[in-house]
Parts: structure tokens; sequence; C-alpha cells
């Protein structure tokens, strides 16, 4: 964990925490800042595990995370992909209950941390604070139902260009407009598809001999995403 002066985190916090930070009085600043804790994660670094009791909330600073769940069989599910500014980790302490989902690092990331509990004692008598928390958990929540409906009632080429996409709008391109900027391997993008890696791989071929994408290892490029998006709502 690195360390820092007081105005250097909050500066930090400032501004990438800016949307909770304005949310707060000078003296909850204070707290936060006394109890804040910048930490580094390598690619694959289990952040929390399923069944484990909360404790932090987490805030996504650099990289990317994803957060998991293995079902039957030991198959993977990745539910929700982070990027930078995004909050996560919370809603199991809300709930009272461990942790029903794991998160892990996708990339090298680098993440803010701070306890519930200190989050906990400000929301008690900050309103704000407890509607910031409020819209973050209806958001999600209403991700979540689309994502079920998406996974239950579309055919398998529709849940992976419905994939693709939501990377697309997730982590945008590269330089050159059109390669995703995000590298996802095809057990990564079936476990994010409700698919086999098989399916993934075959789906993926499909693509390409129909000329939506282009495939180099990990790397994908979007070459014609009207045609993604009429498969995806239809497909």
């Amino acid at each position: 964990m690195e360390k820092f002066t007081k105005s250097t985190l909050e500066r930090i916090i400032g501004d990438d925490l800016s949307e909770m930070w304005n949310a707060l009085q000078s003296s909850e600043k204070k707290l936060i800042v006394e109890n804040f804790r910048y930490e580094k994660y390598k690619k694959n670094q289990i952040i929390y595990a399923e069944s484990e009791q909360p404790e932090n909330l987490y805030c996504l600073l650099e990289g990317k995370v994803k957060l998991f769940k293995s079902g039957i069989g030991d198959r993977v599910q990745i539910l929700r992909l982070y990027r930078p500014v995004q909050y996560f980790g919370y809603r199991a302490y809300f709930a009272n209950e461990p942790y029903v989902s794991s998160s892990a690092a996708f990339e090298p990331s680098v993440l803010g941390i701070i306890p519930m509990r200190v989050v906990e004692s400000i929301i008690r008598h900050n309103n704000d604070l407890a509607l910031f928390f409020i819209h973050e958990l209806s958001r999600n929540l209403g991700g979540s139902d689309t994502k079920i409906i998406n996974l239950t009632q579309k055919h398998i080429r529709g849940r992976l260009a419905e994939a693709l996409l939501m990377l697309s709008d997730n982590y945008g391109y590269e330089n050159d407009g059109s390669t995703l900027k995000i590298y996802m391997s095809r057990e990564d993008l079936a476990n994010l598809s409700n698919m086999t890696t098989s399916n993934a791989i075959r789906t993926l071929t499909a693509f390409v001999a129909e000329k939506l994408i282009l495939v180099d290892g990990r790397r994908i490029r979007i070459i014609n995403e009207p045609q993604l998006r009429k498969i995806s709502k239809f497909g």
C-alpha cells in the first residue's frame, strides 16, 4: 500500500471519488481521508471471495475488475465487469449477509478502499450519501434485471453480440476506433455470455465469416456495429 500525505489523499479522493465526495460534509471528508486505503491488485488476484464477510467499500480507480460466481460443476458466470470509476462490494454489507459472489482484478488494477463501518456511520447522519447509495443500488438492480432477460431469452448469437457491445460501451476502443479496449479469452467471453467455450468460439468464427468482427488472438475489432446491434436486439 502506498503512503500519501493528507493533501494528496484529499486530491485523489476528491478527483476519483468526486460523486461520493461531494455528498460529504467537511468533518465527514476528514473521516474518509483518515480511513482511506489505496491498493494495487495483480491480474486475476482475488479482491474478495464468495462466503466472506463484507467489510469494505471498493472503488475501482484504474484497470478492470470482474464480479463472478461459480455454479454447477464449478462453471463460472461473469456477472458484471467494472470500469473506473465504479463502486462495488457494499451490497452484501447493507444486506447483512456474506458475499454471494467473488471479485477479482481482470487486469492490473488500483482500488480505493474504505471500511463500510465508516461509510455506515456517515450514512446515519447524511441523507445525501444515503441517496447516493440508493441510486447506485437501484441502477445495478436495473442492469441485473436486463442481463437476466438477455441471458435467458436470447439465442447464443444474440448473447455474444450483446456481450461485445457491452464491452465497447464500457471500455471503448483503441486509437483505431474499432478494436475493443479489453482483451478477453474465449473462456471469459463464454462466461460473460452464459455459453460454453466451444459455442463462443464457433459464434466468434461465424461473426468473422459474416464480416461483423475481426479477431487477432484476444484482440477483437468491431467492423459492423449496426449489424451486431441488430443481432443483439433480435437474437
